[in-house]
């Protein structure tokens, strides 16, 4: 029986960057997750990209991830809302001495820095194609079986797994869910102007249009990765048109703004929901990012209430033991449901709300929709507190989004 502090069943983004940060910090950590590196870590395993905002960098920067992500990164200088091809726009545009609201990161190009300076962590161990096939949870521990009859050992046991976690299912958290009936559409695009470091954000009735600046690839092109949403039912025929036709859908919703483009990748798709774990605890059991909560991915925020997780759950336990207290005591583990419930909750009915809001159809809703953007344009305390959230800056900031060890 291998002894651990804590054990984390899912080595993805948010899982293997919160066994990093615990095991900087002294905690003894497995991380168990069925993937095969190798697969993972190719470049044509996803082709997805994500938005980590200011704040979650930090923490990257702190927990010694950002040093092999240099160069990888586009900064996000700009966001760029609007309803359709409007001229009314809303435009989150930082001052220059506070940085970049986030980085774009090709999914790849982080799990490969996470699982690099994972190997090199004192006190993370790795347990790659390995899978739970029993795990118990009692006042005494934790203990995990995997499937090639090792029994891991601990005091506190994490769901990182995802949206369809399983151990949260197993301990009968209930999670309000439901589905949007729609389908995000992910590719990339190379593009003949600059997109400037500018983040699109562009409403239809039919399902936001965003473009998310990629940095230029190695022959000097420019490089977008598109997310367009449609509707369920009309999502098997645009996937089933030729990139040709595809690509003159998208310029269509995109006016121009890059010039000529092409495609640069396969195009995936997959369907988006949304789900609220009731609580994230249990006996000597958290639950982290997607088990926890998965939202629209409207604000680019996924990944980042994932990351918010990692941060406080990080301070909570590493506080907590240097206290003496057991990492899965449950003082500790009501602390962290405090500090997380609310968050994650107002995150994600605000993307909800903007979801629905921004998928009614008709020419009067069009119109709230574009008063109410110039009116944030406006008025500068609201628009901070919109700024604010796109940088993952809000409620009660854990050290390590302040970029600051715990």
């Amino acid at each position: 029986m291998e002894r651990h502090d804590v054990i984390i069943l899912g080595g993805g983004l948010v899982g293997l960057t919160l066994g990093i940060a615990l095991a900087r910090h002294g905690v003894k950590v497995a991380v168990v997750d069925p993937a095969d590196p190798a697969a993972t870590l190719a470049a044509g395993f996803d082709g997805r990209a994500s938005a980590v905002a200011s704040a979650p960098w930090r923490m990257l920067q702190a927990i010694g991830v950002a040093d092999r992500l240099a160069g990888k990164g586009c900064p996000i200088d700009t966001i760029r809302v609007q309803d359709g091809l409007s001229p009314e726009a809303l435009m989150f545009e930082p001052d220059a001495a506070d940085g970049a609201l986030g980085y774009m990161f090709e999914n790849r190009d982080i799990r490969r820095a996470l699982f690099e300076t994972a190997q090199g962590v004192d006190g993370l161990t790795l347990f790659m194609q390995r899978r739970p096939v029993d795990s118990e949870r009692d006042l005494d521990g934790v203990r995990v079986t995997l499937d090639d009859g090792r029994v891991l050992a601990g005091s506190l046991l994490i769901g990182a797994e995802g949206r369809k976690s399983p151990t949260r299912d197993a301990a009968g958290i209930t999670v309000a869910r439901w589905s949007y009936n729609h389908v995000a559409m992910i590719a990339s695009l190379a593009h003949q102007k600059p997109h400037d470091n500018v983040a699109w954000e562009i409403f239809y009735s039919s399902g936001p249009f965003a473009l998310l600046p990629l940095v230029d690839d190695e022959q000097g092109r420019h490089r977008t990765a598109l997310v367009w949403t449609v509707a369920e039912k009309d999502a098997p025929a645009m996937l089933g048109l030729s990139d040709r036709a595809y690509l003159a859908e998208a310029d269509k919703r995109m006016g121009g703004i890059f010039g000529k483009t092409e495609m640069i990748s396969p195009r995936s798709a997959y369907p988006l929901g949304f789900h609220h774990a009731a609580r994230i605890t249990d006996t000597r059991l958290a639950l982290v990012g997607d088990a926890a909560h998965g939202i629209h991915p409207i604000a680019g925020q996924g990944v980042n209430l994932g990351y918010r997780d990692v941060a406080a759950l990080t301070e909570v336990l590493v506080e907590g033991m240097r206290l003496g207290l057991d990492p899965g005591d449950a003082q500790l583990l009501a602390r962290y449901q405090r500090w997380r419930s609310l968050d994650s909750f107002m995150v994600a009915a605000s993307t909800d709300g903007l979801t629905r809001l921004f998928g009614i159809p008709g020419r009067a809703a069009r119109t709230v929709r574009r008063i109410g953007l110039g009116a944030v344009q406006r008025i500068p305390p609201l628009k901070a507190r919109f700024m604010a959230e796109a940088r993952g800056e809000t409620g009660k900031l854990p050290r390590l989004l302040q970029g600051a060890d715990v």
